[in-house]
């Protein structure tokens, strides 16, 4: 495979930010990924973010910076899912980044699904990490995946009150959703917190971040269900995002 990603260049300043650095192999799974990003491109576009620091910062260390502590501390198997999941970061990230990790996909739209399909068998990552094509309101009423994982997340997928919606359920009991944003305002930390009592959920955490490079503020909002999503939630498809939970509790 084509190794040409310029890394020398580009992404060896990242780990400092991370206070943990790559195995050999690792690294070259990563760099492995970026060019099957640039091959898969060709035919679905899957991702503008996949040259240079494009890649090497707002993609792979903006995926793993919330993992920070997992990363060096990997003495646990983590059960991940990766809610619309599109180019499959942050997750395939997380998949090379924490090797004890099992890591599920979810995303509705066939062709990025296809095409994660072929990197993750050129990664050689098939036995640890699954995809699922389909709409997360299906995925979040599934027993065998409510209330499974120890980490739910979701990348620049929708407003947090409706992610809050699709990542709830999904969790165990000391499970943790991962709602990644850029800007955060009062106005959507309110919404938020107005989706959250009839989820039986609350906000554990706030972190925000400089990406280096001049590529912008980061906030992560860290959520948590240590009673129990009730298990209407989510609502049948397209609902917790028509309808969020916030508008209904005003």
């Amino acid at each position: 495979m084509d190794q040409q990603s310029n890394f020398e260049k580009h992404g060896n300043h990242i780990w400092e930010y991370l206070n943990w650095s790559p195995s050999k192999q690792q690294l070259e799974q990563l760099k492995d990924l970026q060019c099957l990003l640039k091959k898969s491109n060709k035919q679905v576009n899957l991702t503008r973010l996949i040259e240079g620091n494009d890649f090497w910062v707002s993609q792979i260390l903006d995926s793993l910076w919330p993992f920070k502590d997992n990363l060096s501390k990997q003495n646990k198997p983590l059960e991940i899912i990766d809610v619309g999941t599109g180019c499959g970061l942050p997750g395939l990230a997380l998949a090379i980044g924490i090797p004890n990790s099992s890591i599920t996909l979810v995303d509705s739209i066939y062709k990025k699904t296809t095409a994660l399909n072929e990197i993750i068998r050129e990664l050689d990552l098939i036995s640890r990490v699954h995809i699922r094509t389909e709409r997360i309101e299906l995925t979040g009423q599934n027993r065998k995946f409510r209330s499974k994982f120890d980490f739910a997340l979701a990348r620049a997928v929708a407003q947090a009150p409706t992610l809050a919606e699709y990542l709830i359920p999904l969790l165990n009991r000391s499970g943790k959703a991962v709602i990644y944003k850029g800007k955060w305002s009062k106005k959507e930390h309110k919404e938020l917190v107005g989706s959250l009592h009839p989820l039986k959920g609350q906000i554990e955490e706030i972190k925000k971040f400089q990406l280096p490079d001049n590529r912008g503020l980061r906030n992560v909002i860290f959520l948590s269900s240590a009673e129990g999503c009730p298990n209407q939630y989510p609502r049948s498809i397209g609902l917790p995002a028509k309808k969020p939970l916030s508008q209904l509790t005003d």
